[in-house]
């Protein structure tokens, strides 16, 4: 039976190569900027120069009045205010215009003082006002947002690599860009296996794995498919070939590995290529990968057991760590190290992965460890860790814990 470690080389080993490819040559994808927040995790693929200054001009910090900073403590006559949005007449000597937020400082003008300053204290209160007095200590650039103070013309919006979060959209559109260069997701078909599946009558069963994982996957910026399959051998492996085609970068199957006599991924696959190696695990136990080929290329394939917790479990044990990381994402999830709050009997010889929630700063376990608990998982907050070696946790023992959300 091979350790945690041991498969988690082996996966990563089969995996990387395929991410990699994906990352430095199918820069495929070009999204308008507004829209690349509707598609999930992205990275650029290509550095984003910035087409001109940000900001483009010289505009107002906040709402108040535009002058001459060399009129400070004297008496201005009140001109037309500035709206945003419109190219303001140049200021004249004496002269003070209103203007908003975010409108164009007009020439002549060098600062900006708070329409907070006049007896009315705001707008619209101040539009009637006919002259205003600048505060003595008013210093050019006082509340102007000049323009390149945010980004030179051709300065670099984002470099390549950067994920494309809000803060990146949002800087990408306000310098004018509306196409990005994005690195092509990797594409992971996901095959939930078990002629119970989706059927009629009471021995049927719901797949929550193929929408479970295909939500694990997505937050990892891995596009995904979903095929079902019933426990036919035949059947499998031509679902198989018509799904991956030339689509899919990586196979996942869940089910279908175990010792039964109907364990259509072990029996299909395992002849082809596909080692099916137990890991000291709870849950999670049996696991395969290797190389396959499918649809006539070959494929790398990853298979999980098929009850739902086991494949989250083995998910965040085996296959997350490297798609996060091809991904620029952080590849381990935040650790602690906490004592527990109560006890718990875990298998000696396998390293035993419980649900719990961290409650004021102690380990409190939720639900069982069995793997068919999966409203229990959905309850929590932490994957626990009990090492090997451990039979039984005892309250204030140290654990590892793993905050999942």
């Amino acid at each position: 039976m091979r350790t945690i470690g041991q498969h988690r080389d082996d996966v990563e080993a089969l995996v990387a190569p395929v991410l990699s490819l994906g990352q430095e040559a199918r820069l495929v994808d070009a999204l308008a900027a507004d829209t690349g927040a509707g598609h999930g995790y992205r990275v650029l693929g290509r550095a984003v120069v910035a087409p001109g200054p940000l900001p483009a001009f010289d505009n107002s910090q906040m709402d108040g009045f535009a002058v001459r900073s060399g009129d400070a403590g004297t008496t201005l006559r009140v001109v037309s205010p500035i709206a945003a949005g419109v190219v303001p007449v140049p200021l004249l000597a004496g002269e003070a215009a209103p203007i908003m937020t975010g409108a164009r400082i007009p020439d002549g003008a060098d600062a900006v003082f708070p329409v907070e300053a006049t007896p009315p204290g705001s707008f619209p209160a101040a539009l009637a006002l006919t002259e205003v007095e600048v505060p003595a200590d008013l210093t050019a650039g006082t509340f102007v947002r000049t323009v390149g103070s945010d980004l030179a013309a051709g300065g670099v919006v984002v470099d390549a690599g950067a994920p494309l979060t809000p803060a990146v959209l949002g800087a990408l559109a306000a310098a004018g860009v509306d196409q990005v260069e994005l690195v092509r997701r990797p594409r992971v078909l996901v095959v939930s296996t078990g002629s119970e599946l989706g059927g009629d009558g009471g021995a049927a069963i719901n797949d929550a794995n193929g929408i479970a994982l295909r939500a694990a996957l997505a937050e990892v910026g891995a596009e995904s498919r979903v095929v079902r399959v019933p426990d036919d051998e035949a059947r499998f492996l031509a679902a198989l070939d018509d799904a991956v085609g030339n689509w899919a970068d990586l196979v996942l199957t869940t089910g279908g590995i175990s010792a039964g006599a109907y364990e259509v991924v072990r029996q299909a696959l395992e002849p082809r290529g596909l080692a099916v190696t137990p890991v000291a695990m709870q849950p999670g136990g049996p696991q395969a990968f290797g190389t396959v080929t499918i649809a006539g290329r070959p494929v790398p394939v990853v298979s999980f057991p098929g009850n739902p917790v086991s494949a989250l479990v083995s998910f965040e044990v085996f296959l997350r760590p490297v798609l996060a990381r091809a991904a620029r994402m952080p590849d381990t999830r935040p650790t602690q190290v906490l004592p527990a709050a109560s006890s718990a009997v875990s298998p000696d010889g396998k390293h035993q992965v419980r649900r719990g929630t961290v409650v004021d700063g102690a380990v409190h376990f939720v639900g069982g460890p069995s793997s068919h608990l999966l409203a229990h998982y959905a309850d929590a907050t932490h994957l626990v860790h009990v090492p090997v070696g451990t039979a039984a946790v005892e309250p204030g023992d140290p654990l590892t814990v793993w905050s999942i959300r």
